[in-house]
């Protein structure tokens, strides 16, 4: 059952750094000039946030990473976070034209050059416009919460952005792993909130209906951004025992104890779970993944499996934990179920059925469950209408109360949750603040390829002159049926 085998090679606890390195100057400009600037651009219409990938990837090509920077962030204002932990072989990288017969263009590492470059000298690329006197409320500092603020104070809006915990950036802080995204990028996106003149308080957590009420008397709108809870219950005996994937991912950031011992067993077969994996297998333990089902119903990307097996992480399908050995407070195993697969369930993955006496244990001291989030339990408190336990919203990102909009995880009802689709939720929500208050959004939802693309030879000769009633579309564009795409995890 397992995938590799079953005594690999010693891990050595490895320093936090990023899995991969910045591009030099060089570098980028070579990439850049591979980049053949499509008019439809597939990248383009893959990115959930719809930046307008020909034209930065232009503007790096002839020395302005200013300019290309800014092309990014008009689009994603977190595009720091983005171009190091969206799934780019699913979304721009896997759409690119150069895809089945080269090799894609690099556009996740060209992102990260051209936003790097100017969050690193603190440069400021845009001016808030003059004050309107309208105020919003912003409920977490996650990427829907920042990516709302952003826009809303561009716009000229009073904002206030309420965070729980010490620091802002949500998942981008806490639950990424160094490997994708240290914490100074999280941190630079929240700051560059404040420099627009978002007023950002920590320390401030909403728990009930007599707080959003507050809220909503003080503001002429209110945005949830509330993001997902804990890793759920598995509900078998010795669980008290079991570490929470996120938590072992936070130490690992906050640099703090992580609790993994010599060998670590990981509950799932997510993106978060090969995360935790990865944490365990760098800090030295023999490190076994469990799932219940198999390596063709799990829920991490492939690549993501491929670089877990890559670290030497081994898995083992069709295995279900029923109970946690432990002594004195030690864990030392965890005993298991063999599984065998049968009619497809509600999720359409076919159902995972015990096979009866073969029962079997893993011996370990750590085990860490990582088999995805909770509801966001305070919807309920806050007297909003649910949709499968998430909050529900319309297409303009409205929930059932008046002036209280909400984005990201907490209504990814249908879909995956990510960093990117939580972005351009924000996006949407901002631009229906602005419509509610009878604006012209000024939101950029879908940019239009300028002429230092549509006119440039490489452009002309792969795709000849851009159609004359090519409709425009840009700033202004009013925010209704954005449905969801369907994409995963962090990224």
């Amino acid at each position: 059952m397992e995938s590799a085998p079953s005594s690999p090679p010693a891990a050595h606890p490895t320093p936090p750094q990023e899995l991969l390195p910045p591009m030099t100057a060089h570098e980028a400009a070579v990439e850049a000039n591979r980049c053949l600037y499509c008019y439809d651009a597939p990248c383009l219409q893959a990115c959930p946030t719809h930046i307008d990938i020909p034209t930065f990837i232009r503007k790096i090509a002839t020395g302005n990473l200013r300019g290309s920077a800014r092309t990014i962030l008009e689009s994603n204002f977190l595009g720091g976070t983005c171009a190091r932990v969206c799934p780019v072989q699913e979304l721009c990288e896997g759409a690119c034209v150069l895809g089945p017969d080269h090799t894609p263009i690099q556009i996740g590492r060209l992102q990260r050059h051209a936003v790097d470059h100017v969050q690193e000298r603190g440069i400021q690329l845009f001016t808030p416009a003059p004050a309107t006197g309208h105020r919003v409320a912003v409920v977490g500092s996650g990427p829907a919460g920042i990516s709302a603020s952003a826009e809303l104070a561009k716009a000229g809006h009073e904002v206030t952005l309420y965070e729980k915990r010490e620091l802002g950036g949500g998942l981008s802080t806490y639950g990424i792993i160094v490997l994708r995204e240290p914490v100074e990028v999280a941190l630079r996106e929240v700051q560059a909130a404040r420099d627009l003149g978002v007023n950002v308080v920590q320390g401030h957590e909403l728990g009930s209906r007599a707080g959003l009420d507050e809220l909503l008397a003080a503001n002429d709108a209110v945005i949830l951004a509330l993001g997902l809870g804990a890793v759920p219950a598995i509900g078998i005996p010795g669980e008290e025992h079991i570490l929470d994937g996120l938590d072992v991912i936070e130490a690992s950031k906050m640099e703090r104890p992580t609790g993994v011992g010599a060998s670590a067993v990981i509950i799932g077969a997510g993106n978060t779970a090969i995360d935790a994996a990865t944490i365990a297998r760098r800090s030295g333990a023999d490190t076994l993944m469990v799932y219940r089902r198999t390596e063709h119903e799990m829920t991490a990307y492939r690549h993501e499996y491929e670089f877990a097996l890559h670290e030497g992480i081994r898995f083992s399908f069709l295995t279900q934990p029923v109970e946690v050995l432990h002594e004195n407070g030690q864990v030392t195993g965890l005993k298991c179920v063999r599984m065998r697969l049968g009619a497809p369930d509600a999720s359409g993955r076919a159902r995972p059925e015990p096979v009866p006496g073969s029962e079997f244990v893993i011996p370990c001291d750590t085990v860490i469950s990582a088999i995805g989030q909770e509801k966001p339990a305070l919807a309920g408190a806050l007297g909003l209408e649910l949709d499968g336990g998430y909050i529900r919203v319309d297409d303009a990102l409205q929930t059932s109360l008046a002036r209280v909009y909400a984005a990201g995880d907490c209504v990814r009802a249908r879909g995956n949750a990510s960093t990117v689709m939580a972005v351009q939720d924000g996006k949407i929500a901002a631009a229906s603040i602005e419509q509610a208050l009878g604006r012209t959004p000024r939101v950029t939802l879908k940019p239009t390829p300028p002429a230092e693309v549509r006119d440039h030879p490489l452009y002309l000769a792969a795709h000849g002159p851009v159609p004359r009633n090519a409709a425009p579309t840009g700033p202004g564009q009013t925010p209704t049926g954005h449905a969801p795409a369907t994409e995963a995890h962090h990224g």
